[in-house]
């Protein structure tokens, strides 16, 4: 993402909500079948909107002044009207640009997608080639990726890259953003690994809520590092808050004084499923849709249903445990709201955040997830966690079987 893109997504803060900033499944077929994917994608969802329905999607948005479509899946180039619908975003006067495996990057589609106006393109690379094709469940992936990023930028195409940040990873963050800073990216974004889809299914590979002592430091220095190389690191929606690194976390610039100003689903962003089901944010769980593009104008959704405006409505009064007593409440408002959810099936008590892992830190005290209930396997899906305060020194090994049934029962 350039400055100029990163400052248009700050300025929309200040105006009435509109989806400024949509990210569009196009369709959940896929050729990974990532270990750590929220919509478990693989195959079609059933009833996906075709090419003729999808052209009037990308009319309605540019009716609604949507400024740019992040294209996802499963893999959007998989969709058949895949390069009808960035001509038509792009023709809308709509930035639209891509998140993307990579695996099907040919040299001839990357400048197809030049020729039809792609803003830019962001390929998801989870670690050094070990680590990213553990992830992605495929040997070659690493590979494929980066040889992506190569043709994409061979294309003329401004290049991002993004990663889902987790115990199996973290520790290639320093030697991965030199790979990439060589490769030529222009943004790289970097955010948590939720419990959603798969991810639900593997607590192991989530990070602790201590964690952050650690990661968010780091990631804080390597954006110092990436604004003198020219490339714009952002932090996901779901790291931070409000620790002493946030201004850095959160500011484009060195001399801006940027901080986190609560979850924006809802408010100016959007998320649309492959069906055509319509939610405040892509990651938000099946109960936040609040129609679909068959049933109901987008215009009409967006204003009225309340699956989508709750964070508009959201106050103090609407949070609880440690996030309801936080000094940083009002600014926060919880955190990201898809992140809390996929851990206690509720909004408003968000655990991964440095400010409350320091302020735990200083108490001698820190915080254990402890899987509760299973995740039942289905797209954006969560389990949910028992959280457990323990001495900040504590063994950082698995639980007991014995000491888990004592922690549910209370």
């Amino acid at each position: 993402m350039t400055d100029s893109r990163a400052r248009r997504r700050l300025d929309v803060i200040t105006a009435e909500p509109f989806p400024a900033y949509v990210v569009w499944e196009l369709t959940l077929a896929c050729d990974h079948a990532c270990t750590h994917c929220g919509s478990r994608a693989g195959v079609a969802r059933e009833g996906e909107l075709s090419t003729d329905e999808a052209l009037g999607v990308v009319a309605q948005l540019a009716a609604l002044g949507t400024r740019e479509v992040v294209l996802i899946g499963g893999e959007a180039y998989l969709h058949t009207g895949f390069l009808a619908i960035v001509r038509a975003l792009r023709a809308a006067g709509i930035a639209p640009a891509l998140t993307t495996g990579g695996r099907g990057i040919t040299e001839a589609l990357a400048i197809e997608l030049a020729d039809a106006g792609l803003a830019y393109a962001s390929v998801s690379i989870d670690g050094l080639e070990l680590t990213h094709d553990r992830m992605r469940n495929l040997r070659g992936s690493w590979r494929a990726a980066t040889t992506a990023l190569e043709r994409l930028r061979a294309a003329g195409l401004p290049t991002a890259s993004n990663i889902n940040l987790n115990r199996l990873n973290h520790r290639d963050l320093e030697p991965l953003y030199d790979e990439l800073r060589a490769r030529g990216i222009g943004s790289w974004q970097v955010q948590l690994t939720a419990p959603l889809g798969r991810a639900a299914d593997r607590p192991e590979l989530l990070l602790q809520p201590w964690d952050l002592l650690d990661v968010v430091p780091r990631v804080a220095a390597l954006k110092q590092r990436a604004r003198g190389d020219g490339i714009v690191l952002t932090p996901g929606n779901n790291l931070g808050y409000f620790g002493p690194e946030e201004t850095a976390l959160r500011s484009i610039d060195a001399a801006d004084r940027d901080h986190w100003r609560g979850c924006q689903a809802g408010k100016f962003v959007m998320g649309i499923e492959a069906h055509g089901g319509i939610k405040g944010c892509p990651s938000l769980q099946p109960a936040y849709v609040g129609g679909t593009t068959r049933e109901r104008s987008i215009a009409e959704i967006w204003r009225e249903a309340p699956e989508l405006a709750f964070t508009r409505e959201r106050t103090v009064e609407d949070l609880w445990g440690f996030c309801r007593t936080c000094a940083f409440a009002a600014h926060c408002l919880g955190g990201c709201s898809f992140t809390a959810h996929s851990i206690f099936g509720r909004p408003g008590n968000n655990p991964y955040c440095h400010y409350r892992a320091r302020s735990l830190a200083k108490q001698g005290l820190r915080e254990r997830l402890v899987p509760a209930t299973s995740a039942p396997g289905v797209p954006f899906d969560h389990g949910t966690f028992e959280l457990v305060t323990e001495p900040l020194d504590a063994s950082d090994e698995v639980l007991p079987a014995e000491r888990l049934v004592q922690i549910r029962r209370g």
